[in-house]
């Protein structure tokens, strides 16, 4: 409870001391004037809840006091307490209260009675505050949201006004439809999505291009027909690496942190960034060749870059350019952040920008002020905890018209040692390739990946068996290993590839496994060691080549 303040007037010291050992139990604050001047500075320099008045004062009595003060606008419904020394009549009584006085109190003083009398008045006097401030914010809420309503209604009508043209820009508005979804989904949404849409394009992928290789090797020799043949795998095979770098944006791990060359990273991901942005967005990059390596996790690094860029991308409706800008960092640093040496990474944008309340809220997780459909409010929220998780910070400056500029400021990879080239196996380590006909037992839960595969292998003279699930190659492999090679899906219902692996390994230690997956890459959590993997979709001569490997004993990622 917060105390309030009490005016007591009287030309007596005694008596204003006795007044405040009688109410300081209150716990209010309580203010002494000896005149009506000195109760006046008071008056005007202090809100005041209570006035006690001695009625009987030199140069100006109790009543004119009174009189003086209800004329001051902020004082006219000010509770006013009469204190009177002297029995008083009842005209002056009602002298007191025409005046404004609303309580007599007599001298003596019963303490009880005082404080009471105080008490009451302090309390309505805190109670009417407070049902001021609860109606200032009832109506600024109202004046809100009608506020919110006018706008509602006016975005209503230009949305009208604007029909016939939008069903002119169908294919445009079609594309930003798309755009708001991806904006949508993201994180976790993103990573689970993706992941599964982007395996079972593989498997679509893997049948299209194994059926078009044997189609092409199968069909006369004909320049019309192998034209449109390698027109259709060309196809394929960007559909291919379209569907890798997606899962390469959705995995969902823990951070990995390690030594980054960022240039070399912003070039590997600045397609993908000019096709998020649009053609209407220029990209310029101010990145030096010599800049040391960063201490972070590269993929979640990327993915910051991509919330980043969509940021900038719908604060620039009208086209515009997006900058980014790498350099060691040797200004200011931001508070909290520990010692040592930093990179700091910016992007920037010529957009609209933010004001200064925007820019204080804009880490907040699912803050936003885009539309209803257009942004989670994760973005930023996801880039400032990569940031404070890999040890460094973020910094967001922006003005209204001016642009915005976030930097994430990132440790410097101290103990970087530049990757030596990989040495390659001398001539004499060379596969052999496989040349006598092999009974490969070949494990899919999808129909069309399991007959394109079972298809490369008859072209190449071995002799395949189908098995639609992982119990079911245990169920054919039960009397004894009678093949010489597994070639086994790993996302599957049920059992898993990997699961399966684990169990052959077991049953038939000296069983060849290759274990193929449509996704971008495998968990290191199936404890596989250096078991044999092919990523889907595969070529007729990736599926040679693997096969060759397994059976020399020379186990590598395919």
């Amino acid at each position: 409870m917060n105390p309030v303040n009490i005016l007591l007037v009287d030309d007596q010291p005694a008596k204003l001391l006795s007044y405040e050992v009688i109410l300081e139990e209150l716990e209010e604050n309580l203010i002494k004037a000896q005149s009506a001047r000195e109760a006046f500075e008071h008056l005007l320099r202090t809100e005041i809840a209570v006035i006690l008045v001695d009625v009987c004062m030199p140069e100006q009595d109790g009543f004119e006091l009174v009189g003086m003060i209800r004329q001051h606008p902020r004082y006219q419904n000010t509770p006013i307490i009469f204190v009177s020394a002297v029995m008083l009549a009842e005209p002056d009584r009602l002298r007191g209260y025409a005046v404004g006085a609303v309580d007599y109190v007599s001298v003596p003083i019963v303490p009880e009675v005082l404080r009471a009398k105080v008490r009451v008045f302090a309390d309505l006097y805190r109670k009417t505050r407070e049902l001021e401030r609860l109606n200032a914010e009832l109506e600024a809420r109202v004046r809100q949201r009608t506020a919110e309503l006018e706008a509602s209604a006016a975005q209503l009508r230009e949305l009208n006004e604007e029909l016939e043209h939008r069903i002119d820009q169908r294919t445009r508005e079609r594309e930003e439809a798309l755009a708001q979804l991806f904006e949508a989904q993201k994180l976790d949404t993103i990573g689970h999505l993706t992941g599964g849409v982007a395996h079972d394009f593989n498997n679509l992928l893997m049948a299209v291009l194994g059926s078009l290789g044997l189609l092409k090797k199968r069909l006369p020799a004909d320049e019309r027909s192998e034209r449109l043949l390698t027109n259709a795998i060309q196809a394929a095979e960007r559909g291919t690496a379209l569907t890798q770098r997606l899962l390469a944006f959705a995995r969902r791990q823990e951070l990995k942190p390690q030594a980054v060359d960022f240039l070399r990273l912003f070039e590997n991901v600045e397609d993908l960034l000019a096709k998020a942005v649009g053609p209407r967005i220029e990209i310029h990059k101010r990145i030096p060749a010599d800049l040391a390596p960063l201490l972070v996790d590269s993929n979640q690094l990327e993915l910051a870059l991509l919330n980043l860029f969509v940021n900038a991308r719908d604060a620039l409706e009208n086209g515009g350019a997006v900058t980014v800008a790498a350099a060691a960092a040797e200004e200011a640093r931001p508070a909290g952040l520990a010692g040592g040496n930093y990179i700091r990474i910016s992007v920037s944008d010529d957009g609209e920008g933010m004001d200064e309340a925007t820019v204080a809220r804009a880490a907040e997780p699912f803050f936003t002020t885009k539309g209803v459909g257009k942004g989670t409010g994760l973005g930023l929220s996801m880039v400032h905890g990569l940031a404070a998780q890999s040890g460094g910070s973020i910094q967001i400056s922006s003005a209204r018209d001016k642009g915005t500029t976030v930097s994430l400021w990132l440790p410097v990879a101290e103990a970087f040692v530049k990757t030596q080239p990989a040495v390659e196996p001398p001539a004499t380590e060379a596969l052999n390739p496989v040349s006598r006909p092999l009974a490969i037992l070949v494990v899919d839960d999808d129909a069309l990946v399991r007959t394109g595969t079972v298809a490369m292998l008859e072209d190449l003279g071995h002799l395949p068996r189908e098995a639609s699930s992982a119990s079911q190659a245990l169920e054919l492999l039960a009397d004894g290993p009678d093949c010489d090679l597994v070639i086994t899906d790993h996302a599957m219902p049920g059992m898993t590839g990997a699961e399966l692996a684990r169990h052959l390994r077991s049953a038939f230690p000296g069983l060849p496994i290759i274990l193929a997956s449509g996704y971008a890459e495998f968990s290191e959590d199936h404890g596989l060691g250096r078991m044999l993997r092919m990523t889907k979709p595969f070529t007729q001569e990736q599926l040679q080549a693997a096969m060759d490997k397994a059976l020399s004993g020379k186990v590598a990622a395919a």
